[in-house]
C-alpha cells in the first residue's frame, strides 16, 4: 500500500472553516439570517472585511444570499447547512472512508427535549402560507412536544396551496386560521421566528423575548409569484422543503442548547 504523504493536502473546506472571522459568521448564520451591516455590528469588524469573508463562503455555496423584500437595497445572508454538511463529510472521507458517514438526524430520531416546554411563534405578513406551513411542520416534526403558533401583521386567509403541500407531506393544517399578532400580545414565547422580511421590521416585542433574540428566516412569499398554476404550486413546495430543512436543524439546536445570537 502506498503511504506516501507528499501529495496529501488538507481539503479547501477545512481551510475555509479554520478562519476565525468566517467561523464566527457561520456561527451567527446557524441561528438566523442577517444583513451584512448586522454581521458587522455583531463581529465588530470593518464592513469590507466581513463582505470579503461572506464572498468566500458564498463562492463555496455554504452561504446563500437573497435580496430583501422589505428594502431591495438590503441582502440577507443564510447558511446552507446541507451543503456545509456534505463538504465537511466529503473532506473527512478523504482522510478515511469511515469518517465520511454523516449521522443524519431525522424527525424519527428527535424524541425528547430536556428543557422546559418550548413555545415558538412564527410571524409573516399575511399569515397565509410561510408561517402557517412552519407552524404545522414544527408541530409535526417535534411530535407535538413544542407549542407552535403563527400570526401576521396583516392577516388574510389560509392559502389552499399551503394546505395541499402540507397534506402531501402527511401534515394537516386545514384547521389552522390566519391571526393578527396582536392576539398574542402579553404572551411569552421562547423564540420568535420571522419568515418575512417586511414583518421583521415591525416585529413586536413579547415578554421574555427581547428583540436581539429574534430569529429571522428570509423567505419569499410563494403566494405573490407571477406564473402558471404549476409554477406557483412548485414554489410552495420549494418553500415547504426549505422550512422543513430549517426546522429540522432548529430542533437539533433546541435539543442541545438555548438559542442565542452570541
Amino acid at each position: 500500500m502506498d503511504t506516501t504523504l507528499s501529495s496529501a493536502q488538507s481539503p479547501d473546506i477545512l481551510k475555509l472553516l479554520a478562519h476565525d472571522v468566517r467561523w464566527k459568521i457561520l456561527s451567527l448564520l446557524a441561528r438566523s439570517d442577517y444583513r451584512v451591516q448586522e454581521l458587522v455590528r455583531f463581529l465588530e469588524q470593518p464592513q469590507n472585511l466581513v463582505s470579503y469573508h461572506l464572498r468566500r463562503l458564498h463562492n463555496h455555496g455554504i452561504v446563500t444570499e437573497r435580496r430583501s423584500t422589505a428594502d431591495g437595497r438590503d441582502i440577507y445572508y443564510s447558511l446552507n447547512p446541507e451543503k456545509l454538511q456534505a463538504l465537511y463529510f466529503n473532506s473527512a472521507g478523504a482522510l478515511h472512508p469511515a469518517l465520511g458517514q454523516a449521522q443524519i438526524s431525522s424527525e424519527e430520531q428527535i424524541t425528547t427535549f430536556p428543557h422546559k416546554p418550548v413555545r415558538i411563534l412564527f410571524l409573516c405578513t399575511s399569515n397565509s402560507a410561510r408561517s402557517q406551513m412552519a407552524e404545522g411542520l414544527l408541530r409535526h416534526l417535534s411530535k407535538g412536544q413544542i407549542e407552535a403558533f403563527s400570526a401576521g401583521s396583516n392577516p388574510g386567509s389560509l392559502h389552499p396551496y399551503a394546505v395541499q403541500v402540507m397534506a402531501s407531506m402527511g401534515i394537516d393544517i386545514s384547521w389552522q386560521r390566519a391571526k393578527h399578532f396582536d392576539e398574542f400580545r402579553g404572551q411569552s414565547f421562547d423564540h420568535i421566528i420571522t419568515v418575512c422580511d417586511r414583518v421583521r421590521e415591525i416585529c413586536p416585542t413579547f415578554p421574555g423575548n427581547p428583540e436581539p433574540d429574534h430569529i429571522h428566516w428570509s423567505l419569499p412569499d410563494p403566494s405573490l409569484i407571477d406564473g402558471s398554476v404549476e409554477e406557483k404550486y412548485a414554489l410552495f413546495e420549494l418553500i415547504a422543503q426549505q422550512l422543513r430543512t430549517r426546522i429540522r436543524y432548529l430542533l437539533i439546536l433546541l435539543e442541545h442548547e438555548p438559542l442565542s445570537v452570541h
